[in-house]
């Protein structure tokens, strides 16, 4: 074991190593070079070595570099140092991390860290939390402990009873909600098409203004961070009108609830407290490792009594927290682990500063883009910014070019009908001199494409 880990150590050293260079997309060879793996499975055993050998020597190569400091394509983060280790370590203890009494060192580091991520937010230090796989089931776990409170509210028992005959739900939603929310409302039962969808300004911002009058059990979902703009709905006024009638209101803040950690954008969470649940990602903004969620209930006992879970077998009786009652899944890695490394090795001044920087290495995209005369299409508020290089067709040529160069990977979207360039900065890799190589690289592939005035 120990001479297979210290193979594996150097093999991962290596890998890190190189992805600060090497073309951030794999080529077509080494994608191709996959089907190596896909032979007949053996009768005899393989060497954990040579197992070890195959996937790092074949697959290393057909990885997107998303550990990078130059993938801009979607918002992931890398993996700081710190987080990679305590994951390594924690994948050794392997503790299926569900109930304090059979696994006290990983759910008392879990607390631990859902304290520390309240704090640094500037959430309600008493919600109820949860570490889950993303923001797709931290949605989804918020938004059951708001059905079981709405429903509640109205006499009836939602996890005994089934939606079958219940009072109906009104969910609203802005025009611009990530399709997590929906998803996470389709399989709460509540439908991604059943709902009252809100106009949004040019940013993307629900118009508070058009929120209808609010009657019987009722769900808002607004949204720190739109994924294409990087803006954030009005949440004092969307929190207000929506209690004045008796609703919860959900903010979905994949990445954008930590701009609450950087002074000079902390001003776009204004009124965000006032929510009743939140969804955010630690693989995003925080930059640990895949997969981490979490999820923050105001009413913890609305969590817990949609999520709690209990057997004969099972030691739930405790005076200490037990995770598994708070999330959907009963086997569970210790995903609090890394995140309690993450924010242990970076401190306040740390992960204000990683949260700064990289929203300032997005303004210098945008800058450097309208200097050449190309349009920027939304205000960079945050970390996100869109391009056009002109029509959509060279636009997408540009995007292609881009990608096939390898120095960056950028992808594509169309925001309010136009087609864009997206860059979403978020690693905690990536540096000045990787901004300044790629907005070169970016405007001489564009310059290719000009058509001339």
């Amino acid at each position: 074991m120990r001479e297979l880990l210290a193979m594996t150590a150097e093999r991962a050293s290596r890998y890190l190593e190189g992805v600060q260079t090497r073309s951030v997309a794999p080529n077509a060879d080494t994608v191709a070079r996959l089907a190596l793996l896909d032979m007949p499975l053996a009768d005899e055993p393989a060497s954990a070595e040579l197992l070890l050998q195959q996937l790092d020597e074949i697959g290393s190569p057909a990885t997107m570099a998303m550990a990078g400091p130059r993938f801009f394509g979607f918002v992931i983060g890398g993996s700081l140092p710190a987080t990679v280790a305590a994951g390594w370590l924690a994948s050794a203890w392997d503790q299926n991390s569900s109930l304090y009494n059979v696994t006290p060192a990983t759910a008392a580091i879990e607390q631990i860290a859902l304290r520390w991520v309240l704090d640094v937010l500037k959430l309600p230090s008493d919600c109820g939390g949860a570490f889950v796989t993303g923001a797709t089931v931290a949605n989804f776990t918020a938004l059951a402990a708001a059905r079981h409170a709405v429903l509640a509210k109205a006499g009836w028992n939602v996890e005994a009873d089934g939606l079958f005959g219940a009072p109906p739900i009104t969910v609203i939603v802005g025009a611009e909600a990530h399709p997590t929310v929906l998803k996470a409302l389709g399989m709460l039962g509540l439908g991604r098409q059943r709902v009252v969808t809100l106009p949004v300004d040019m940013h993307g911002r629900i118009r508070s203004e058009t929120l209808p009058p609010i009657s019987g059990p009722t769900i808002v979902c607004a949204q720190a961070g739109n994924v294409n703009t990087g803006a954030f709905d009005p949440f004092l006024q969307i929190c207000k009108r929506a209690h004045d009638g008796g609703a919860w209101v959900h903010v979905d803040g994949a990445f954008g609830l930590w701009a609450a950690v950087a002074p000079s954008r902390a001003h776009l969470v204004e009124g965000i407290e006032d929510a009743d649940s939140w969804a955010t990602d630690g693989h995003k903004w925080l930059n640990v490792p895949y997969d981490n969620g979490m999820t923050f209930v105001r009413d913890s006992h609305a969590l817990r009594a949609a999520m709690a879970i209990t057997a004969e077998y099972l030691p739930t009786v405790s005076e200490h927290r037990n995770p598994a009652d708070f999330t959907p899944e009963l086997s569970r890695r210790a995903r609090g682990v890394e995140v309690w490394a993450a924010l242990r090795s970076l401190g306040r001044t740390g992960l204000t500063d990683l949260v700064e920087r990289t929203c300032a290495y997005a303004r210098r995209f945008a800058e450097a883009f309208s200097f050449a005369g190309y349009q920027v299409l939304n205000e960079v508020m945050l970390n996100q910014v869109l391009v056009s290089f002109g029509t959509p067709e060279m636009t997408k040529r540009v995007i292609d070019d881009i990608q096939a160069d390898g120095t960056c990977w950028c992808g594509g979207t169309v925001w309010q009908g136009h087609t864009a360039m997206r860059i979403s900065v978020v690693s905690w890799a990536t540096t000045y001199a990787d901004v300044e190589k790629s907005i070169e690289v970016i405007l001489r592939i564009a310059a290719r494409h000009r058509q001339p005035a």
